[in-house]
């Protein structure tokens, strides 16, 4: 027994994940409903990265801010905004490009039956107001990442400051090396954490294929097909976009293809964020870069989701038997874009999208009650082409500020 618990500590964490995630295939086929028996297992998963979420960005983030000047810091935030807007408008694109090829949905018709209730948007307005909390409990007991990440940045701004007074330079060199301590704390815990990890995937996967069924998968394959197709034509832009600016995309896939399991499995960003912190300190990009870029990332840069609206989108249409104009295309992607920001950290957002974009566009909200048939199997992967975007995104926007870093020491690029 002590040797196969010591081959389990030992053995590569994603091939652990793996075998998890194809054993959690089968006992879902083979137990069907009964596989809900797991979910407990899965859960703890889900609070246990939760748990995690806010000493990590908190911490890191304390620590990272003290890793570089503001100035440095605000240009690469200006950096990380760009992307993230370019990123998800693209992503739309690509998914009506996929769509409209495909024709999803057109041979099918809505019975009448379909019945869905149109959930909350917050708007744009609401989602930047949260990002300064009234209150900081609050901000941490609701999981508000944004406003966890304006006071993580608040402080560590602060201590900087107090860093370079001569009258407070101890105080802050005393409460950097206290972030510091519990950042390692931290980390300590998350190596912890990741030996369970394999084990709650293997649970939601089973409960996840046991709860759809072969007839959900069978009934609406076309529309979940097209909507693969689209996000394997996404990560070959993005391995364009690496290699573009001379990053090695098997070294990044290494390191990213932990927490893009995870994120496929759990259907969290937020609660994979642990792994993606991982990921990202283990391909060297600047603690002082990912701290902020990937919390962030985790709350309003949805690629997956904004592919799912364009899918979905095109299918809503071609069921109704009215195809979109080329208007109507520029439409998704402006309305997407924004509403992938305005439906930041509400459970369930890919759904809240979708429900705007019908909404603006006319579209029936029957047909959203079909999809939310099959989100799990969508949610899957579009939560892993969400976190493998801010990943790609920080890590070349680390790339291009290394060489500028070198550029300016007259190091040859």
């Amino acid at each position: 027994m002590k040797k196969i618990i010591t081959g389990y500590l030992h053995a590569s964490l994603i091939l652990k994940i793996t075998i998890a995630l194809i054993l959690g295939i089968l006992a879902g086929f083979l137990l069907g409903d009964n596989a809900s028996v797991l979910a407990p297992f899965g859960d703890l998963l889900l609070r246990l990265l939760t748990f995690l979420i806010i000493p990590l960005i908190l911490f890191t983030l304390i620590v990272g801010v003290n890793q570089t000047n503001i100035s440095n810091l605000g240009r690469m935030g200006t950096k990380v905004f760009v992307y993230y807007t370019f990123s998800s408008a693209i992503a739309i694109g690509v998914g009506l490009a996929v769509a409209s090829l495909f024709h999803p949905g057109t041979a099918m018709k809505l019975t009448g039956n379909e019945t869905f209730e149109v959930p909350e948007n917050p708007g744009i307005v609401k989602v930047l107001l949260n990002i300064v909390p009234s209150n900081i409990v609050t901000a941490f007991s609701e999981m508000n990442l944004l406003g966890i990440i304006f006071t993580a940045l608040a402080f560590g701004i602060a201590i900087s400051a107090m860093r370079s007074t001569p009258k407070l330079s101890e105080y802050g060199e005393t409460l950097l090396k206290l972030f510091n301590a519990l950042n390692e704390a931290s980390m300590i815990i998350l190596k912890a954490i990741l030996q369970y990890v394999p084990i709650g995937v293997f649970a939601i996967m089973a409960n996840t294929v046991g709860s759809q069924g072969i007839k959900t998968l069978v009934s609406l394959s076309g529309l979940i097909g097209v909507f693969y197709i689209a996000l394997l034509v996404h990560i070959v832009l993005y391995i364009l976009f690496m290699l573009l600016f001379r990053v090695n995309p098997l070294h990044f896939f290494k390191y990213a293809r932990t927490p893009m399991l995870t994120a496929f499995v759990t259907q969290s960003s937020a609660g994979t964020l642990p792994l993606t912190l991982n990921a990202a300190n283990h391909m060297g990009i600047s603690k002082s870069l990912y701290s902020f870029s990937l919390p962030l990332g985790a709350t309003v840069n949805m690629d997956g989701a904004a592919i799912r609206i364009a899918v979905s989108t095109v299918f809503a249409a071609n069921v109704t038997g009215h195809p979109l104009s080329l208007t109507d295309m520029l439409m998704v992607v402006l309305i997407g874009t924004l509403a992938s920001i305005g439906t930041a950290g509400v459970p369930g957002a890919g759904i809240v999208m979708i429900a705007t974009v019908f909404v603006q566009l006319g579209l029936p909200m029957e047909a959203v009650a079909l999809l939310t048939s099959i989100d799990a199997l969508i949610g899957m992967g579009a939560t892993a082409l969400n976190i493998t975007g801010d990943l790609v995104g920080t890590r070349v926007i680390d790339q291009h500020e290394k060489g500028r870093q070198r550029k300016s020491l007259g190091h040859p690029l």
